[in-house]
């Protein structure tokens, strides 16, 4: 059984999907964004704004694992939403609303620098002690008492 040639794409008269993508995504960016004067600018942006989103992606999830695993998930979490929240309208919900149940935070504006001072400091202090106590930590620990 072989398969139809009438669904593979003719490259001489078709544009492939790739084509199409890029000049839709370019076509979108240059309709709602700001600083595009030109379509390289805006194919530009288009890719800043996907890797963007992967990363903020990445870290959410990295935050949601940190939820069950050793680590600050709440913070990464936020550090997550803040990366996706210039781009997806539901990261800006979220990061809102953890921003109102947090003590001393506003709702809007700036985060103070000591409360990321401090968050900095958590997390690296749980990132460093996580790796001390999976390379051997728990043996000097139990050997205290």
């Amino acid at each position: 059984m072989t398969p139809s040639t009438s669904s593979i794409p003719d490259p001489e008269t078709e544009e492939s999907h790739y084509d199409e993508f890029r000049k839709a995504a370019i076509d979108a960016e240059l309709a709602v964004g700001d600083a595009e004067d030109t379509r390289k600018q805006a194919w530009y942006h288009v890719i800043l704004r996907l890797g963007r989103m992967i990363f903020g992606t990445l870290v959410l999830l990295a935050g949601l694992a940190m939820m069950v695993l050793p680590g600050p998930g709440v913070v990464v979490i936020a550090a997550g939403l803040v990366i996706l929240s210039r781009d997806v309208k539901w990261a800006d919900t979220a990061l809102r609303y953890l921003r109102k149940k947090a003590p001393g935070l506003e709702e809007e504006g700036p985060i103070p620098k000591s409360t990321i001072v401090v968050s900095l400091m958590l997390m690296a202090a749980a990132g460093l002690g996580g790796y001390w106590w999976l390379n051997g930590g728990q043996e000097w620990f139990t050997d205290l008492f």
